[in-house]
């Protein structure tokens, strides 16, 4: 009895340190770039690829995206977004310091000299601007085998919970509103949901407290879903979506396709 009580503590303990290693911590680089500088900023985020791929190979990253924004709440506020993926807190808190990106360039372009990597750096820092970082932790997500893929179409939905409804808008977010994406997956409605909280900034004049990730393979897949009504929910279950929807205020959302892909 003692060594199958044993064995249960142990699988328990054991199931506890994989979810740890599973929990994904993403950075959201929110990203403006002047119209007459967009063409040579394409050019270098096709060279930022090959430098984060050295930050993967070296397991500094877990994964790395880069999107291009259809839409959002202005749209001359945004070009791009960029996610960068880690396995651990304190990974993400550091990120790649300037003197990583450029040792991972070098690996990348080893025809490239210090002095045309220095350059390169300065150059891509002079035609962007992050108006809006957001570090954050991702709390429950569907069960699927999603690819990251160019051409993948995704909604990053900011939420900010109401006062006095932060602990009620997560338990809706896990309970009502993701069982109702796992059953969009499951009819090949939807490519992947994910549900993550903002670690940085915090306090009540942060922008968000949440974020939502809808993901698509392509348009039509998208154009699907928004014409799809679940005609099958009880009236229970519709009084449980109105409450979840009562205890967050939509932001923004903005629409985007997947450009780069480091995984």
């Amino acid at each position: 009895m003692k060594k199958i009580l044993m064995l249960l503590v142990c699988g328990l303990l054991w199931a506890g340190v994989l979810r740890a290693q599973q929990t994904q911590y993403m950075v959201f680089e929110f990203i403006k770039v002047e119209k007459d500088q967009l063409f040579d900023y394409i050019e270098f985020k096709d060279l930022m690829e090959k430098v984060y791929r050295q930050a993967l190979n070296d397991k500094r990253i877990k994964a790395w995206d880069f999107w291009s924004l259809q839409n959002g709440a202005d749209e001359g506020d945004f070009q791009y977004i960029m996610v960068t993926t880690y396995d651990d807190p304190v990974k993400m808190m550091n990120g790649l310091d300037d003197e990583a990106m450029m040792e991972y360039t070098k690996i990348a372009y080893p025809h490239l000299s210090g002095t045309q990597v220095m350059a390169l750096f300065e150059q891509s820092l002079s035609m962007r601007d992050m108006p809006m970082r957001l570090y954050m932790r991702e709390i429950v997500s569907t069960d699927d085998n999603f690819q990251f893929r160019p051409g993948a179409l995704a909604s990053f939905d900011l939420m900010k919970a109401v006062e006095g409804k932060f602990e009620d808008y997560e338990k809706a977010e896990i309970e009502v509103f993701r069982p109702i994406h796992q059953k969009r997956i499951e009819q090949g409605l939807m490519g992947h949901w994910s549900f993550l909280r903002t670690a940085l900034p915090q306090g009540s004049e942060a922008k968000s407290t949440h974020l939502t990730l809808n993901m698509y393979k392509d348009y039509m897949q998208f154009f699907n879903a928004q014409a799809y009504e679940d005609l099958s929910q009880t009236a229970e279950q519709r009084k449980a979506v109105n409450e979840g929807l009562n205890s967050r205020d939509q932001k923004w959302v903005y629409l985007a396709t997947l450009e780069n892909v480091v995984r």
